[in-house]
């Protein structure tokens, strides 16, 4: 009887060790495990063609040569990685030690790991949707800011400037009569705005007013395509969603190209996006804010197709509450409880997950256990 059982549970033992394996296999890129994003990007056909085309850099390093590198050398000049002198004397093919420098200093800005190596992470990042204004040093990007001031996450344009109105004050925003998107209602267009403005001013003591006249509102918004006059031309579908100038400029610039959404459950585009995120990005930066390397921070330079993030974070709110003060009504102490709350579920869901190597721990506890009997 004993002999029939054990032989039973060996037969068992066997066959769970062939379906799970004791110990954690190596997590590839893309793989659902890891932090790693799929390289691979595709939204019904509709892409950025340039970025695109920069999967065939994946993994480049320092001395490899890639025909077209001089074109994603470009795009790290463009968003403050390469200073105009080295974007002048290396724009080659070849992966070499200042453009090794570049992309340190990008996998560091947006939070990945520092390989110094064009990895999968690193790749997918590089081809996401994003802000036109720069990262780093302000060359190109919102209008030719100057060099930015980083201080913890968040960053400022040079000189921190700001609107210098009186505390508390009042901004003015209008909409381009003849700049918009004719598949929104105006409504709707306003509304996601309104929202979004709103964001900011329950935080700063500042708020904001939709006024008729385009021409002498503080903060101009229109939708554009490709070169419009101020220097930063869009670039089509995803690529470079927006880009707005640093006060007191005012000047808030939408691709036209975007299939913008202000419903995801109505727009069913793979490659829509939501215009209220973006517009509460952009307003930051019409604040005078810069872009952030808190990923989960709304001043974060990229957002991905039909994602929403428009709240908020601890990051945003420190820097522009050192720019005009906090909103008497404000508690920044609610905002770290709703973090922390949230952060604390995240963390609780991934405490009660398994491990491969405790399952198969338990799994030999129990067979010792059974051997005894």
């Amino acid at each position: 009887m004993h002999a029939l059982f054990f032989s039973s549970f060996i037969w068992f033992f066997s066959w769970t060790l062939l379906i799970r394996p004791c110990f954690p296999a190596r997590i590839l890129a893309g793989d659902s495990l890891g932090a790693v994003q799929p390289v691979t990007i595709e939204y019904e056909g509709a892409s950025n063609e340039t970025w695109q085309g920069f999967t065939r850099f994946l993994d480049a390093g320092v001395g490899d040569h890639v025909a077209g590198m001089s074109e994603l050398k470009r795009y790290f000049s463009r968003f403050g990685y390469l200073s105009p002198l080295a974007e002048a004397t290396s724009l080659t093919d070849v992966f070499d030690g200042s453009f090794q420098s570049a992309v340190v200093k990008f996998q560091t800005k947006m939070g990945l790991p520092v390989t110094g190596r064009l990895d999968a992470g690193t790749i997918s990042a590089i081809m996401a949707p994003r802000c036109g204004v720069s990262d780093e040093d302000g060359h190109g990007g919102g209008g030719g800011h100057q060099s930015l001031k980083a201080v913890r996450h968040y960053a400022y344009f040079y000189g921190r400037p700001r609107w210098g109105l009186g505390s508390p004050s009042t901004l003015t925003y209008a909409f381009s009569p003849d700049h918009t998107v004719n598949y929104l209602e105006p409504d709707d267009v306003r509304a996601a705005f309104q929202r979004a403005f709103s964001r900011w001013s329950a935080v700063i003591p500042v708020s904001f007013e939709e006024v008729e006249e385009y021409g002498t509102a503080d903060i101009r918004i229109g939708f554009y395509r490709g070169n419009h006059g101020d220097g930063e031309p869009f670039d089509g579908v995803l690529g470079v969603l927006a880009h707005a100038f640093s006060p007191e400029n005012g000047r808030f610039h939408l691709d036209a190209a975007e299939r913008w959404s202000v419903d995801f459950r109505k727009e069913k585009s793979k490659a829509a996006v939501d215009l209220e995120s973006v517009a509460t990005h952009e307003i930051g930066h019409v604040l005078g804010l810069a872009h952030s390397s808190v990923k989960e921070a709304v001043m974060y330079p990229s957002l991905r197709p039909r994602t929403t993030k428009a709240e908020l974070k601890i990051d945003d709110v420190e820097g522009v509450q050192a720019l005009y003060g906090s909103n008497p009504k404000f508690k920044l102490s609610s905002l770290l409880e709703s973090e922390n709350s949230s952060n604390h579920g995240g963390a609780g869901l991934q405490g009660i997950r398994s491990s491969p190597a405790a399952a198969c721990s338990a799994a030999f506890v129990v067979f010792a256990l059974l051997s005894c009997l």
